[in-house]
């Protein structure tokens, strides 16, 4: 048996190497684009239009930041803190509402469970583009245009927050919830001390999704944001792009601008992330 351990060592270095390569270079494909935009935010006007292919800029300059960030036309810090209350509001909304939802579904037994269930589910299957309407005449009656509340409010009782916690909350074993009733606790209280931090990487999981997709949200803050003041970044890269035309150079470095705190959130919250995506499907 100790002789052919060398062997099967061998044999699997061809494998771990070849994996590996395949590895790295799917990792430079998905980041030459991302080389490619940081490297354009730092050309020059001239050099950012160039035939001529550069991946990184001859002579760096910081002139597109500084025309981005200095034009008093384009409040790019004001889309960003936009951005960030719109996100940060909207995230935590989702989770509440998932939570709770989510808990209900899954260790609550009422009549017609299962067909709630069915429903919520069966909207994931609706194209966002087709409530777009509903949701603009709902939110135009209300007074919710060019405001913070028709960004934050609407899509905050989303289906997959909560078939996501579902699913979570359903693969807990039932005997420690039997304990802490054991133990005198209520329902409230054993959702709030022994349910809810052991779904504590689902709901993290959950609070960065919706972050991340409450902050490249495009469509719809265009349809419902109307003065520059209250744009949201991606929708003011837009009226950027109008403003500077063919500046490649400028659009690259509000990309960068845009992209700096979700890159900065997923490798803050990428633990998080992986136990909760690994751990949320166990049970159905």
């Amino acid at each position: 048996m100790t002789r052919q351990l060398p062997s099967r060592r061998r044999s699997l270095r061809p494998r771990r190497l070849a994996l590996w390569a395949v590895l790295i270079g799917l990792t430079c494909i998905f980041a030459l684009p991302l080389v490619y935009m940081a490297g354009t935010a730092f050309k020059t006007p001239a050099e950012s239009i160039s035939a001529e292919f550069h991946l990184l800029p001859q002579r760096p300059t910081l002139g597109a930041f500084r025309h981005i960030l200095g034009d008093g036309s384009t409040p790019v810090l004001r889309w960003v803190g936009n951005s960030l209350l719109v996100a940060v509001a909207h995230s935590a909304l989702t989770v509440v509402l998932a939570v709770l939802a989510a808990y209900a579904l899954a260790r609550m037994p009422f009549r017609g469970r299962t067909l709630i269930m069915a429903v919520v589910l069966a909207t994931m299957f609706v194209p966002a583009v087709v409530m777009l309407i509903p949701h603009f005449l709902i939110v135009n009656s209300l007074g919710w245009l060019n405001s913070y509340a028709a960004l934050i409010i609407p899509g905050a009782a989303g289906a997959f927050g909560v078939f996501f916690l579902r699913q979570f909350f359903a693969a807990i074993p039932r005997e420690l919830e039997e304990a802490a009733v054991v133990d005198g606790c209520t329902q409230w209280s054993t959702f709030t001390r022994v349910m809810l931090p052991l779904a504590r990487p689902a709901v993290a999981t959950l609070v960065v999704l919706a972050f991340l997709g409450s902050w490249n949200d495009y469509l719809w803050p265009v349809f419902v944001l109307f003065s520059s003041e209250m744009q949201t970044l991606p929708s003011g890269l837009r009226l950027l792009q109008a403003e500077n035309g063919t500046r490649y150079d400028v659009m690259m470095a509000g990309a960068i601008i845009a992209s700096v705190p979700v890159l900065a959130l997923y490798v803050l919250a990428q633990r998080w992330i992986i136990e909760g995506v690994s751990t949320s499907g166990i049970k159905g």
